[in-house]
């Protein structure tokens, strides 16, 4: 079994029997690599993830958004605040009055709203027609302005406003003052009668009464003026 049998020389079936041994060495050797190989790369993912967090979870934990304690703040950059403060109620549009005390600014003629009334729309030559200015702080903080008849006039003219027939400051100015500190919305009334006569600047010609027709009126307030009404005068009923 051992000796080679056969018509070949003894030399050459000992060179075939050492290459078959060579390659089985071979082949086994290639069997081990590829086994050796497959256990290293199917190794679980899990716990090489493990290994890596629990090589950089030296770092203390701190909550989301914000820098860890031991991290210095960039030079110039003061640390964002979670919660920014409220802006002041002045910034927010929020008025508030002036406390008690603290003088008011002055009624800008801006935040005046002016607004003229009759008494009736229709009135008989000889009436005297009573008007009414209304005045209203328009604006959105407490101001002071006076609204007395000193400031205050009401003008008469013509349907298409190119004549003025009479003005409440003509004849006998009143200069009577009355300031005061109008809050947000508050308004102050005020009555004016005309004696429905014509008059001019310093009252030096004769007043009659004016004609049978129709009329505008407008009120002012320093220099704010209202926009214009309409009235009519008519003849007294035939007896």
């Amino acid at each position: 079994m051992i000796e080679p049998q056969g018509p070949l020389p003894t030399e050459v079936y000992w060179k075939r029997r050492l290459l078959a041994v060579a390659a089985a060495v071979i082949a086994i050797a290639l069997v081990i690599a590829l086994v050796i190989w497959a256990g290293s790369s199917g190794e679980d993912p899990e716990s090489t993830n493990a290994a890596a967090t629990q090589s950089t979870g030296s770092e203390p934990e701190t909550g989301a958004g914000e820098p860890a304690p031991d991290k210095p703040v960039e030079s110039g950059q003061p640390p964002a605040a979670s919660n920014p403060p409220a802006p002041p109620a002045s910034e927010s549009g929020v008025q508030t009055p002036p406390a008690e005390g603290a003088e008011a600014a002055q009624c800008s003629d801006q935040a005046l709203s002016v607004v003229l009334y009759t008494d009736k729309p229709t009135y008989t030559k000889g009436d005297q027609p009573v008007f009414t200015i209304v005045v209203t702080n328009g604006g959105l903080a407490p101001c002071a302005r006076d609204v007395g008849k000193a400031s205050q006039n009401v003008v008469v003219r013509s349907l298409d406003g190119t004549r003025t027939l009479w003005t409440a400051q003509d004849c006998a100015p009143d200069k009577t003052v009355n300031n005061q500190v109008l809050a947000p919305g508050q308004q102050v009334n005020d009555n004016i009668t005309w004696s429905g006569t014509t008059s001019n600047p310093g009252c030096d010609k004769p007043r009659v009464a004016i004609p049978v027709g129709a009329y505008q009126a407008v009120a002012k307030v320093g220099a704010k003026e209202s926009a214009p009404i309409t009235f009519n005068v008519v003849a007294p009923a035939e007896q």
